[in-house]
């Protein structure tokens, strides 16, 4: 990718931003239409790339970008979206909190489900399996979305029945890597000496985790859901991360009970899934704007409940994020819009189910289409490919500054205290004027 121009004098925009997109929908539509910028053709340079992560498994090692150059994801994106990884990476953090600064400090961790990596901590898993018999589990592929794969159990016996089955597969991929490896079987090596993509797609193992089911999720109507969160990281090293305002809640078609652990339209919120069902209404949807939600919680338990509830979900999204800071590769050209996926129990304590490093922006309704679209010309502001900003703004549209190398409050400066307390600059579920705001903001800029 070629270097861009300077930018102009009164920080007006580039003449010219080129990007490449391998999305169609919202995505595409905001690159399209954002003023300045034009798709690049195929061979032709680029400046901006929103792709999908295997275009990242197979190119960035080989692609050399200059300084102005961004990409949607950081090359190792995985340690915190990859379901195994993700729990790994915080229990490693959660030991290290505990020896640095206390098991009460350690104990802010305390916000993912016991959790067992299959087949390897398959001896731990049974271990704790058989301390509480009766217990709702749920067994998870870690690589994949929509909730393909996915199953509850609450027998040993089910379990056992997958490992059999994974052993088999296990036994002989190994038996494919021997006879692979073997002298006598070299001719079956590729030209450059490497596996064929048959050989490679023979020998993968598929992992999964399994996970205690939230069996007291807070209910609505009597059905169940969980929250999308939008957080976006521009950097690891510093830590600079920002919160969306605007998100939704993914409610299940079906009321929820435990006595059908079978049936995925009860237990598995995934609009993938919902959208499959016999009642599903595509107009009506089964999703409330995260506004929705704040209101009707404040109402039923008061705005102190509330602002707690909130204030633990911040917690998360801080605490996921420096489990993997000092592993995630933070490289310049990076940044990264994560899609949290959170579960509330009727304590009204949140508990994070996993993080998407590409969460859909497919949208299912015209208020989610509107929603995506924001939620995208609002990234594109912070990442400036046009040199607007001045690096020192703490909210820019629908999202606000959380973390800047530390915590940031919605007065003053890092860690200032109003009225002898810290506010954190956290805006979740509360009215988005993100028009207003870029007016301002832009506007102020220009002066």
């Amino acid at each position: 990718a070629a270097p861009l121009p300077p930018p102009p004098p009164s920080g007006r925009p580039r003449p010219c931003v080129r990007f490449k997109c391998g999305f169609t929908g919202p995505v595409l539509d905001v690159l399209s239409r954002r003023p300045g910028w034009q798709q690049a053709k195929d061979e032709e340079e680029w400046d901006f790339l929103w792709c999908d992560v295997s275009w990242l498994r197979e190119n960035f090692d080989h692609t050399y970008m200059e300084e102005h150059v961004r990409i949607c994801h950081f090359r190792n994106h995985y340690e915190l979206s990859r379901k195994n990884y993700l729990v790994k990476n915080l229990k490693r953090f959660r030991k290290q909190l505990e020896r640095d600064a206390g098991k009460l400090e350690a104990a802010k961790c305390d916000f993912f489900p016991k959790t067992f990596e299959m087949p390897l901590e398959y001896h731990l898993f049974v271990e704790e399996f058989r301390k509480k018999p009766g217990t709702t589990w749920i067994m998870k592929p870690v690589g994949r979305s929509q909730g393909k794969g996915i199953f509850l159990f609450r027998k040993l016996k089910d379990i056992v029945d997958w490992k059999k089955v994974r052993t088999t597969v296990f036994s002989l991929g190994n038996l494919v890597l021997f006879l692979f490896f073997h002298p006598l079987f070299l001719p079956m090596t590729c030209s450059d000496g490497g596996r064929t993509e048959e050989q490679k797609d023979e020998t993968q193992i598929e992992t999964y985790v399994a996970q205690q089911y939230i069996e007291n999720p807070y209910l609505i109507g009597g059905r169940k859901f969980d929250l999308r969160v939008y957080v976006l990281v521009t950097s690891y090293i510093p830590l600079k991360a920002w919160l969306y305002r605007d998100g939704f809640a993914r409610f299940s078609n079906t009321r929820f009970t435990l006595n059908s652990i079978d049936d995925h339209y009860v237990h598995l919120t995934n609009v993938a899934v919902q959208k499959t069902a016999r009642d599903y209404d595509p107009e009506k949807g089964c999703k409330w704007m995260i506004q929705q939600l704040r209101q009707y919680l404040t109402a039923k338990h008061g705005a102190g409940s509330v602002e707690v509830l909130f204030a633990d979900m911040d917690n998360i999204f801080i605490k996921s994020l420096q489990s993997v800071q000092k592993v995630i590769i933070s490289d310049k050209h990076c940044f990264e819009l994560y899609g949290y996926d959170i579960l509330i129990d009727r304590n009204l304590k949140p508990w994070l189910l996993e993080v998407n490093a590409s969460p859909s922006l497919i949208a299912s309704s015209q208020e989610d289409y509107e929603l995506k679209c924001h939620l995208l010309k609002d990234t594109l502001h912070i990442v400036d490919m046009e040199g607007r900003l001045t690096g020192k703004e703490k909210r820019v549209g629908g999202f606000d500054l959380i973390w800047n190398d530390g915590p940031v409050s919605r007065e003053g400066n890092l860690g200032t205290l109003v009225n002898g307390s810290f506010m954190a600059n956290t805006h979740l579920g509360c009215y988005n004027d993100r028009k207003q705001q870029l007016k301002q903001l832009f506007r102020t800029l220009s002066a």
